[in-house]
């Protein structure tokens, strides 16, 4: 690791860390935050000698996370309902933009050829962006959420026909200048690592390849999955699980490249495969944190590539094209979502939230100039459009949230109060104690959604077609994969004291809504959970002794009746003495006999047993006056 290399890891990340945090507190979003952090380092970019487009292709990966979690949240149910908006909605818009912008750009004195590839480009927007602002602010799941989802779908499937499509427009004086440049090369130029499958090959055979490479990841996602995570999880090292998780990503990703395809739209087919798999929430937990991390750099690149003596040259052209770039598209998005009947702050939603170009547009730019399809000097100013497009979407969603949201805010309440239907509990263990609450649950016809750490136990309980998930139920990250941000109701039921008390004390800090009930191992473990705020405990083995004693009870010839009202008078005092030394409880100072707690039961132990005592002589005389068998 060089010198360099650090050095510029190092200002990616202090740029972000700084100007995401303030981003967010003005309220103008994370994406704006790293966009203007590469604004900010652009100039030390350059200083360095990075290459920040390259840098940016690298950091597109986090595109490709992003659409294989979002897939990850989605059944093949859910997908197929959707192929109508996917299919005929994507592909008006792409169509009706593609052809609105070719026209403006033969208005303006482009040949046709290259204001398709204009159009073509132009009619793309950013996944990113777009995906990104929508789930930060929880909007993915409403219906102009959904159906910006759509589109950005259709438009990652439609850059494979473009790429197709786009060296067929090159221009003759175009193509005769890149070969005379190629002619008077130094001849030295690196071949390069070729890991195409398809180079060479007819149409037909690629085609085949290609449907061949799809049904590898189908099959791969439904039947390799669960076998690899079973084996790397018996290792029980979660480092190891994070590298398979990543090492499944990037092969989808590399195999999609290898036949020509999106990696974006791979990964994601593979989510969706994946999305019934018992290891969906740690995948999700496991891979987030790299999403956000990549994402972050691919925002801030996209701020520092944009050419500010360029774009000064010419300020007036460039502004006048974003802006009647993102007017135009708004128009097409707004009139496609009305037929579509798309309404109120949905429409408005689907039509400012798409109205940019997007990441996709800079592979295309380049591949155009590569192609002899659009002159270099043409190719620069649409670098820049699409930049500022880019840049100025985190503005179009204030606006949306701050002016037009506010009109529609009945449509937008209805809309909040949808619920997940397995949502609304979350099992943290499905062992002896986790179980059978789960499976009451069940038989009352309720869903919960159970995480585990066991594999053993996950093979088990996978036999009787229990839907269970594996995964560290204490990590933050996959119970925000669970779904604890609507959740209602947590149960925890996993092992461990110190385990099951950080995390009764990380959800009453974080997730107040949310009701705990926490399993406890002991009468001090319930001291140590009430004092991180839980307030329904219940102790694992409490019940069973009770239910113990009350046979002991009625062995010894107690009706069943004075049996159990001896052992509810013993549980009326012991738990109001709990809340009573609850109250002084200190976990620091737990086993010192000089603590409040130890000096109130020395105190009032005597009182509280004679007490008991008096309560339960007065049954037990009663069975005996009553002429009831009483032994010892």
């Amino acid at each position: 690791m060089t010198a360099e290399f650090m050095f510029i890891t190092f200002t990616l990340f202090l740029a972000g860390v700084v100007a995401v945090p303030i981003a967010s507190k003005l309220g103008l979003g994370s994406v704006l935050g790293y966009l203007i952090a590469g604004i900010a380092v652009s100039p030390v970019l350059y200083w360095a000698g990075v290459d920040v487009i390259a840098l940016q292709h690298f950091a597109e990966f986090g595109v490709v996370m992003m659409l294989f979690l979002i897939g990850l949240e989605m059944q093949p149910r859910t997908l197929w309902d959707m192929r109508a908006r996917i299919f005929v909605m994507g592909g008006l818009q792409v169509t009706v933009t593609a052809a609105a912008v070719m026209g403006v750009a033969m208005l303006m004195g482009q040949p046709w050829s290259v204001a398709l590839a204009i159009g073509m480009v132009f009619a793309l927007s950013s996944t990113a962006i777009a995906t990104q602002t929508l789930n930060e602010k929880g909007l993915m799941r409403s219906d102009g959420g959904q159906a910006s989802f759509s589109v950005l779908l259709l438009q990652d499937i439609a850059v494979i026909p473009m790429l197709a499509f786009i060296p067929l427009l090159a221009l003759p004086d175009l193509s005769e200048a890149l070969h005379h440049a190629d002619d008077h090369g130094d001849g030295h130029g690196e071949a390069g690592l070729n890991l195409s499958l398809v180079d060479g090959l007819a149409g037909w055979q690629t085609a085949l390849v290609t449907l061949a490479a799809i049904g590898v990841v189908i099959l791969a996602g439904m039947y390799l999955t669960g076998p690899i995570f079973r084996f790397v999880s018996r290792a029980r090292l979660r480092e190891l699980f994070v590298t398979a998780a990543l090492m499944m990503v990037v092969g989808i990703a590399l195999l999609m490249t290898m036949v020509g395809l999106s990696p974006a739209l791979g990964t994601f087919l593979a989510g969706v495969v994946m999305a019934n798999s018992e290891y969906r929430h740690e995948l999700e937990s496991d891979i987030e944190p790299f999403k956000g991390i990549f994402l972050g750099v691919f925002f801030i690149t996209v701020g520092a590539s944009i050419d500010f003596a360029l774009l000064l040259e010419n300020l007036a052209l460039i502004l006048a094209l974003t802006i009647g770039l993102i007017v135009l598209k708004s128009f097409v998005l707004l009139v496609v979502g009305r037929a579509f009947r798309l309404s109120g702050g949905d429409k408005w939603l689907f039509g400012l939230g798409l109205a940019q170009a997007g990441e996709f547009g800079f592979v295309l730019v380049s591949f155009t100039v590569a192609s002899a399809v659009i002159p270099r000097e043409v190719a620069d100013i649409l670098l820049l459009v699409v930049a500022l497009s880019m840049l100025l979407t985190p503005a179009l969603f204030i606006l949306y949230d701050r002016v037009i949201a506010p009109r529609y805010s009945r449509d937008q309440q209805r809309e909040a109060d949808d619920i997940e239907a397995d949502g609304s509990i979350i099992i943290a263990g499905h062992g002896r104690f986790g179980g059978i609450v789960n499976r009451t649950l069940q038989a009352a016809g309720i869903k919960a959604t159970v995480v585990d750490y066991s594999d053993e136990q996950l093979k088990m309980l996978r036999q009787y077609g229990l839907r269970v998930y594996f995964g560290d139920a204490t990590r933050p990250d996959l119970l925000h994969a669970a779904g604890i941000d609507h959740a209602k109701i947590l149960v925890i039921a996993i092992d461990g004291k110190a385990s099951i008390t950080e995390l009764a004390r990380h959800v009453h800090e974080h997730h107040p809504h949310v009701h705990v009930v926490a399993r406890a191992i002991d009468r001090w473990h319930v001291y140590d959970l009430w004092s991180v705020g839980c307030r329904d405990i219940i102790r694992e083995t409490y019940d069973s002794s009770i239910r113990a004693t009350r046979s002991v009870f009625e062995a010894m010839g107690y009706p069943r009746d004075r049996a159990e009202r001896i052992v509810d008078l013993f549980e009326d005092f012991d738990r109001s003495m709990m809340l009573e030394l609850a109250e002084l409880y200190d976990p620091e100072a737990a086993n010192s006999e000089d603590s409040a707690y130890a000096a109130h039961v020395r105190q009032n132990m005597p009182t509280w047993e004679a007490e008991l005592n008096g309560r339960m002589r007065q049954v037990m005389d009663e069975v005996e006056a009553e002429g009831g068998t009483k032994q010892g």
